[in-house]
């Protein structure tokens, strides 16, 4: 990240701790929210995906350690249920698995101004759901299948296939464990991803996540808080917010990678 100055790596800062609260806040969307910013700070997908990719990895590494250990605690109490549902998350990656790797193998190859593209047509897409509070839904088996493979595809190139994703998970999966599964499930996802770069020889700039993982830590635990109050709630007065903000980013986005 040399390449950025002073200002530049200010606001990448700002944005990753953006990320970290909305990813433990709501459990997904730390980079289908967040990934629209940094590349209106700077255009190249190939910079911060492996940097968003490893703090995944340790995030959804650091709740499922905590479901493991709330589990154990249930089970001393003979409570032994476990919140994350791990039947229906084994029947999802047997759907998900091929078509993730084509999408690891898509991101390595086409080049970035398309790449950045297809982000900010995929962000614009979620953005005007979120703003008619009409996110995607699954109500059918095929249309189960089709969200979960091109979910797949998706969080294989940029991993913002998380709405699609959570479209199906949350019509399978109760609400009380819907969290900690899809943590689970980031954690499987982005260890493909992970894998996939490193064999690539992609550069995941390790020296910068020495002050980049404590700003994600901040937006990380004050997510948790946000978890807490709106897990018994509805909140589409955020998303449309949220998706206000996307849909002006997204425009931006795409303006400056093909008239500017």
């Amino acid at each position: 990240m040399e390449q950025l100055d002073t200002i530049q790596l200010v606001l990448v800062g700002l944005v990753f701790i953006w990320s970290g609260f909305v990813r433990s806040g709501l459990g997904f969307g730390g980079t289908v929210l967040a990934l629209p910013f940094l590349l209106l700070i700077h255009n190249d997908p190939l910079l911060f995906l492996p940097l968003m990719s490893i703090q995944l990895l340790i995030f959804s590494s650091w709740m499922a350690i905590g479901n493991y250990r709330k589990m154990n605690r249930n089970n001393a109490a003979g409570d032994s249920v476990s919140t994350v549902d791990w039947k229906y998350l084994k029947t999802a990656m047997s759907i998900m698995i091929i078509p993730k790797i084509i999408g690891v193998f898509g991101l390595l190859t086409m080049p970035p101004k398309i790449m950045t593209t297809i982000i900010f047509v995929i962000v614009f897409i979620y953005a005007v759901g979120y703003v008619l509070n009409r996110p995607f839904q699954s109500n059918s088996k095929y249309l189960d299948y089709t969200f979960l493979i091109l979910g797949g595809y998706v969080s294989g190139t940029s991993l913002i296939g998380a709405p699609l994703i959570v479209a199906v998970f949350a019509s399978h999966v109760g609400k009380e464990k819907l969290r900690d599964t899809l943590f689970v499930l980031w954690f499987i996802l982005v260890l493909i991803k992970v894998l996939g770069l490193a064999i690539a020889g992609i550069d995941f700039n390790w020296i910068q996540h020495l002050w980049l993982l404590p700003l994600v830590t901040i937006g990380h635990l004050c997510g948790l808080q946000l978890h807490k109050k709106i897990v018994h709630a509805s909140t589409p007065v955020f998303y449309r917010m949220v998706g206000s903000v996307l849909l002006i980013i997204s425009i931006l986005g795409l303006y400056k990678a093909w008239l500017v």
